[in-house]
């Protein structure tokens, strides 16, 4: 059977993900605070965090460890050229995460969706779980599919990055397969993140 997808190089692939701070009243509207994004090996291609376009009503310092010194005191890059430079960086890429829709929203970039590889959506790993219906946690995913604690502390994006490739490297030949035969081995989405995808 003719591949309806070519197969991925692995300088093809990159990792995303992404820490908030809150906007807005009681800071429940997220806001992107730092980037970081991994090449196939891990190694580390962008990490940077992000200076504010609104003000911050919640640093979310107890989770993400962000405070008011990463985003004002040491003059971060502006969100724009951030954006921008993701962007580039992504451009044809393939982009592997955990509920890439909240990255690429806070982004503010759309992404081919028969490009992205969400672990979050892989079906296998839901089934794994016995959660075929349920967005299961990075954490979760990496102690019962890896046996490997992350997130201990606070979330870290380069460390969320590269738990998630981990995760997909142990089933890319499965993956990128069924992909290959047009087959998609993952669920759809949020529908109201369709935004986020092209």
């Amino acid at each position: 059977m003719e591949a309806k997808h070519p197969i991925p190089s692995n300088d093809q692939i990159l990792a995303l993900s992404c820490s908030n701070v809150g906007v807005g009243p009681g800071g429940t509207t997220a806001m992107l605070a730092r980037v970081s994004i991994v090449d196939f090996k891990g190694n580390v291609i962008l990490d940077t965090f992000v200076a504010p376009t609104m003000q911050v009503t919640d640093f979310r310092t107890a989770t993400t460890g962000i405070e008011a010194s990463h985003l004002l005191a040491s003059d971060p890059p502006l969100f724009d050229r951030v954006q921008q430079h993701v962007a580039e960086l992504i451009k044809g890429k393939v982009i592997v995460g955990h509920s890439l829709w909240h990255d690429l929203s806070v982004l503010g970039i759309p992404h081919p969706a028969v490009t992205t590889r969400d672990v979050a959506l892989y079906q296998p790993f839901r089934n794994a779980l016995r959660s075929p219906n349920q967005v299961i946690g990075l954490q979760t995913l990496m102690w019962h599919l890896m046996g490997r604690r992350c997130q201990d502390g606070h979330i870290h994006p380069v460390e969320n990055a590269r738990a998630a490739l981990d995760l997909y490297r142990t089933v890319a030949a499965e993956w990128e397969g069924a992909i290959s035969l047009g087959d998609w081995p993952s669920c759809l989405p949020p529908s109201t993140f369709s935004r986020c995808y092209l």
